[in-house]
């Protein structure tokens, strides 16, 4: 897919991709050039590491929507292929 960047130097993620990837509209992004490429990944999660009852658990630092379960099956069959 092509896409243009503008004047302000922003590009638009083809609508299709931003559907696969269920990313949506101030999300971040990280923004990598490596040897001529650029890259553009969801930025990680951030995680506070907690021990609960002795065990170390990773939690979000901030709220996440919970998953439906269409978003399962899509993660799912994504990861058959």
């Amino acid at each position: 897919m092509r896409t243009a960047i503008d004047r302000s130097g922003r590009i638009v993620i083809p609508k299709a991709i931003r559907d696969r990837l269920r990313l949506v509209g101030g999300e971040e992004l990280e923004v990598v050039e490596r040897d001529g490429v650029i890259e553009i990944r969801p930025a990680p999660l951030a995680v506070d590491v907690v021990v609960d009852d002795g065990v170390p658990v990773a939690r979000a630092a901030e709220p996440v929507p919970a998953l439906d379960d269409e978003a399962v099956r899509d993660v799912l069959e994504s990861v058959r292929r």
